[in-house]
């Protein structure tokens, strides 16, 4: 049986490849947008726009659905620690290390030096819930 970190790894590669291919819809948008001359401009604007889509992604999958798309097709869910839905805060604050893929890997690290998950869902009292149990 596949442990549910295991899951939660294929979950977030999952969730890469959504985000991703709301980056490429935006950037096609934009190269369309965007005066021929100027077509470097999108990678300028980019830096700024894929953490914003990152943290909206997550917050708004995590907060409306209680998972995102990876979650969801690996039957994990978010939720708090006395079992309810998550709150727009705690949404927020468990995401931030989300913002530009690398710093998730400190916040678990930290996490599992503390013997915690991830430090971000320690502080905000959340769980990764496993549907199938």
């Amino acid at each position: 049986m596949v442990t549910v970190f295991t899951r939660r790894v294929i979950a977030y590669v999952l969730d890469f490849f959504v985000v991703s291919s709301f980056m490429w819809i935006l950037s096609y948008l934009f190269f369309l947008v965007v005066n021929p001359v100027d077509v470097y401009y999108v990678y300028q604007i980019f830096p700024v726009i894929v953490p914003i889509l990152i943290i909206v992604y997550f917050v708004a999958c995590e907060k409306i659905k209680g998972a995102t798309v990876g979650k969801a097709l690996m039957y994990l869910q978010v939720r708090s620690r006395n079992g309810a839905y998550i709150n727009w805060a705690q949404a927020i604050v468990r995401n931030l290390s989300k913002i530009f893929w690398v710093p998730i890997i400190f916040d678990w690290a930290i996490g599992k030096f503390l013997n915690q998950d991830r430090i971000l869902a320690y502080i905000t009292k959340t769980v990764v819930v496993d549907e199938l149990r």
